[in-house]
């Protein structure tokens, strides 16, 4: 299933990336895949600011993204990365992989956008191995009632998600992992930008979850 273009979020991202990771995000990034092994399947790799992070010990990532220029800045970027890395079209409802084929999975600022966020946890725990890992990195609902919270519905309900590429700001992505059939073993709450003003995607999560076995039948 291919992806779909949204041409005016793929520039401006190609830039907001670069900025981002210059203000912070490229130390979380190099945390969430620290001490990765074997096959990864990373989902809505972007532009390919996660490849050089990936350490020594990973042998392949098969990096899915749907948009048509951010997949060729993947393409581009995979070329010096540390690591193999095959970059494919595809979306996170329906990957082009088979059931059981890696040991981790990667998401970083993908989950928000996600069309069905319990449809796409499904496809990343099928297509991890029994015990594979699945390592998140994403803007969420901010735990607090308050202004925060309020602002983020308010954008989520408006402008936000048409000119994001269907990114909301609320969403309880950590409840939705659980709810997959997931074991949440390590989760960081933090805020981006770390000082200044915050706005309605500040609150962050990063952490590592286990896949479960499927419950016995009844």
């Amino acid at each position: 299933m291919a992806g779909k273009s949204h041409p005016i979020f793929a520039r401006m991202y190609e830039r907001a990336s670069v900025a981002m990771d210059q203000a912070g995000v490229a130390a979380h990034r190099q945390a969430l895949v620290a001490d990765l092994h074997g096959r990864v399947i990373e989902i809505g790799a972007g532009n390919g600011r996660m490849f050089r992070h990936y350490p020594a010990t990973v042998d392949e990532v098969v990096a899915v993204e749907p948009e048509p220029r951010l997949r060729a800045g993947a393409v581009a970027a995979a070329a010096t990365a540390p690591v193999p890395v095959r970059v494919v079209d595809g979306v996170a409802e329906a990957l082009p992989a088979k059931d059981g084929e890696f040991d981790a999975a990667v998401v970083a600022l993908v989950l928000c956008s996600v069309p069905d966020q319990a449809t796409a946890l499904a496809e990343i725990r099928r297509v991890l191995r029994p015990e594979g890992e699945l390592r998140f990195y994403e803007h969420v609902a901010a735990t607090e009632p308050g202004l925060l919270r309020w602002s983020q519905r308010i954008v989520d309900a408006t402008i936000w998600p048409r000119l994001l590429a269907g990114c909301h700001t609320g969403r309880d992505t950590a409840a939705a992992i659980v709810g997959a059939g997931f074991r949440i073993d390590e989760l960081r709450r933090l805020r981006f930008p770390p000082r200044g003003p915050g706005g309605p995607a500040s609150p962050h999560i990063l952490g590592r979850a286990t896949r479960l076995p499927a419950a016995a039948p009844r």
